[in-house]
């Protein structure tokens, strides 16, 4: 049975992963919803159930490996390489850059995977798109749980997500949440002052 996209949002309801209030996202623009992934990606099945979309649009593709940016990719990543039995590897932050580390490697020619779990602008993935080209190393696509551009953000190759949803957001400056004076609150894992 093939799930439509209010079954999985759904899920980030009765999992608590859709909140609502005054957020800073990893971009640094602000947002009255944000998804928190993490709460989905706890429960196995739901994991799954989230990432076959992913695997399915790609599961006729010439892949090698799949590779994430840390931290929300990271089980994204792993889960859609289990289900296409391939290698999974990511990037980490050094010194507000993403790079390999961990003895991770790419092979020139070699066919990759890039999977996330939130695009808002599609920062992370393209950090990692570069990541594979100067590896000389060849990105087949890119798969992510939730497109919060409503297909906004294009990477220039074949991309999917499993929810595709038009939230706003804004600069700082230009925040009304803010201007109303409502607390704004940073809850990702990458360390943004607020």
């Amino acid at each position: 049975m093939k799930l439509k996209e209010e079954d999985f949002l759904e899920v980030f309801y009765k999992t608590g992963a859709l909140l609502k209030g005054h957020f800073l996202l990893t971009s640094g623009r602000h947002s009255d919803t944000y998804f928190q992934c993490a709460k989905v990606l706890q429960y196995p099945e739901y994991t799954e159930m989230v990432c076959q979309v992913i695997a399915d649009k790609f599961a006729h593709s010439d892949i090698d490996t799949i590779i994430s940016p840390a931290m929300g990719g990271i089980i994204v990543g792993q889960e859609v390489a289990r289900l296409l039995n391939k290698r999974s590897i990511f990037a980490e932050r050094e010194d507000k850059k993403l790079l390999l580390r961990r003895g991770f490697n790419l092979e020139k020619g070699e066919k990759v995977l890039v999977c996330e779990d939130v695009v808002t602008t599609g920062g992370s993935v393209f950090e990692v798109l570069e990541i594979v080209k100067n590896y000389g190393a060849y990105a087949v696509g890119a798969g992510y749980i939730v497109d919060r551009s409503n297909g906004k953000v294009d990477f220039g190759i074949p991309q999917v997500s499993t929810i595709k949803m038009d939230v706003r957001s804004y600069l700082p400056e230009e925040c009304p949440l803010c201007r109303e004076n409502i607390t704004v609150v940073k809850p990702g894992s990458r360390k943004i002052t607020v």
